[in-house]
């Protein structure tokens, strides 16, 4: 049975809809504390728990008609955009170790110490260079290579065409490619 929203979630919404970003503010001073702390409890990581608040806020400014009142509480909408958000998170981190880990799994010989070594360092760097990317290029990416998603679905998730996906994949691997490149990674 759907929950109907409180008047002042229908009203933020409709002020949001038409572009006051001062309901923006509004809805984070109101939901950000509850947005991050149910990020942090998914992921255990600061950084990311931020970084899924600031998306959760962009998506409702962005695509302020994907949240229906008629439907529920403001509150668990974007409480659970951020959880699906955490949850993809914490699976494309899986994913990304265990392909990482694959290999060596498989290995004859231990790898060497001077090896793991680099590896471990070269990974960090491309860390770095990922997240130095400005945010619409770092969460393309991120959505495309870590967490396994196709153009499409990159743009639906980041609430741009297709086109627009496959372009902002296309420039952040470019800028990657000329980070690492000035490090000589």
């Amino acid at each position: 049975m759907p929950v109907e929203a409180p008047y002042d979630d229908r009203l933020l919404h409709q002020r949001v809809v038409g572009g006051d970003e001062s309901a923006l503010g509004e809805v984070y001073d109101r939901f950000s504390s509850l947005i991050f702390g149910l990020s942090l409890r998914v992921t255990r990581d600061r950084v990311i728990a931020e970084d899924i608040t600031q998306e959760v806020f962009l998506v409702f400014w962005e695509r302020p008609l994907a949240y229906d009142p008629d439907r529920g509480t403001l509150r668990a909408w974007l409480a659970t955009i951020a959880h699906r958000r955490a949850v993809d998170h914490v699976r494309a981190e899986e994913r990304r170790r265990v392909s990482a880990l694959g290999p060596r799994l498989f290995e004859r010989e231990p790898a060497r110490l001077e090896d793991t070594v680099l590896a471990a360092d070269e990974a960090a760097r491309v860390r770095q260079a990922v997240t130095s990317l400005p945010d619409g290029l770092r969460q393309a990416i991120e959505l495309a290579y870590f967490g396994g998603r196709t153009y499409r679905q990159v743009g639906e998730e980041l609430g741009v065409p297709e086109g627009t996906a496959k372009s902002r994949i296309r420039l952040a691997l470019r800028r990657l490619a000329d980070a690492l490149a000035e490090e000589e990674v």
